[in-house]
């Protein structure tokens, strides 16, 4: 890019106290350019230097160098995988923090819910004081969320955007250095695939690969509170959220062997699209646009049945989880009652608090977080594979 062409607007994230970023702050002014008049590029902030595709690039590229040295020394096979890690790994983990203190806030909120209900029940022993104590903290709960919520997620799909710019740096450095020997191995079409298509898998797989581990535990918490709750009939309703662990897991390798064969066959379209444009005056000359669109065809429709397969996979794997939960609360209300005891609002609403506090992370994201890890690892087995062309 030319340099007198970019112009100079300072990033004010990289100035913000913790307040600003914790709040967002630091874009009031631009939102307030926005709400006065259209905004134009110049109104836009430069990128910071943790975000320039320059930097990422090199971070990366060194810590491949290493894996690259450790390959000639002990013979252990490089892993881009391992390369991120280091490059974004305790930065990642740190964030684990946040959605832990969120998640954990979802867990307590219920059980003072429940406390202040207590406090409305006929010959409650709850006194005015603790009362007020109770919705003190519920309110105090809510802020919690509603602060913790948006900074993790801005903060784990920056850390997926750097990722993604760093691998496509390291992408296009690599296609500047490929040997004869290699442009035969690495189509154009593949190359295009992978930086406008693969990378864009890390955006969402940081999302949700916090959730792997957060959501065993918090479902082990609720299981040892609903247990003091109503009995071991929680067992009964838990049994079906042990159930679909394995279930995901499962769908998660069936995600990676499916995305392996779309990528594909996406790699072998892109690639006949592109010597089709480039050779489309000798097309016309000839009169070939019915084979070549018919051989187009064939390929986009053997692509399609494989992303069909995919969709009908993740449908299969999601559907369950929309309906988990109600089959949980079922079965551990129907277990209790039917062994003779009398079921109580607080426990009831304790309960049902609790498993809508976790029905997301336990279910729905652990799902997509099985499903999101697969196909990463199969963008980098992918990237592997181009940069180790010589």
């Amino acid at each position: 890019m030319d340099e007198t062409l970019r112009h100079h607007n300072p990033n004010p994230i990289a100035s913000a106290n913790f307040l600003s970023r914790t709040f967002f702050w630091w874009l009031n002014p631009l939102l307030k350019t926005g709400y006065s008049r259209q905004l134009e590029t110049e109104d836009m902030y430069n990128v910071v230097e943790q975000d320039a595709s320059g930097n990422l690039g090199n971070r990366l590229e060194d810590e491949w160098k290493k894996e690259i040295k450790k390959q000639k020394e002990t013979g252990k096979k490089p892993s881009l995988m391992r390369a991120l890690a280091r490059c974004f790994g305790v930065q990642y983990m740190l964030l684990g923090i946040i959605v832990f203190i969120e998640e954990g806030t979802k867990v307590v909120q219920p059980l003072l819910l429940g406390g202040l209900i207590r406090f409305f029940t006929p010959e409650s022993t709850i006194s005015k004081e603790e009362a007020y104590l109770y919705a003190m903290a519920v309110s105090i709960c809510a802020i919690v969320l509603a602060v913790a919520h948006h900074p993790y997620f801005f903060s784990v799909t920056r850390i997926g955007m750097q990722m993604r710019v760093a691998c496509c740096s390291l992408m296009y450095k690599k296609s500047l250095r490929l040997s004869n020997k290699a442009l035969g191995q690495t189509t154009v079409g593949q190359i295009v695939n992978l930086m406008s298509n693969d990378v864009n898998r890390f955006d969402q797989a940081v999302i949700f690969l916090h959730f792997l581990w957060i959501g065993p535990v918090q479902a082990i918490a609720v299981l040892v509170i609903l247990w003091y709750e109503l009995g071991p009939a929680v067992l009964a309703g838990f049994a079906v959220l042990i159930l679909l662990i394995p279930l995901q897991g499962w769908m998660g390798k069936l995600f990676s062997i499916l995305r392996q064969k779309t990528a594909k066959h996406t790699d072998e379209r892109v690639r006949v699209m592109n010597e089709i444009i480039s050779g489309m005056r000798v097309i016309k000359m000839y009169c070939w646009e019915k084979p070549f669109g018919d051989l187009v065809e064939k390929i986009r429709s053997t692509e399609i049945g494989k992303i069909r397969n995919t969709r009908n996979v993740q449908a299969f794997i999601l559907g369950p989880v929309f309906v988990s939960m109600k089959l949980v609360i079922f079965l551990m209300v129907l277990v209790y009652v039917c062994t003779g005891k009398v079921l109580m609002s607080k426990s009831l609403f304790v309960a049902i608090g609790l498993l809508h506090g976790i029905r997301v992370s336990v279910t729905l994201f652990i799902a997509l977080g099985f499903q999101f890890s697969a196909e990463t690892a199969v963008c980098c087995q992918r990237i592997q594979v181009c940069h180790l062309s010589v």
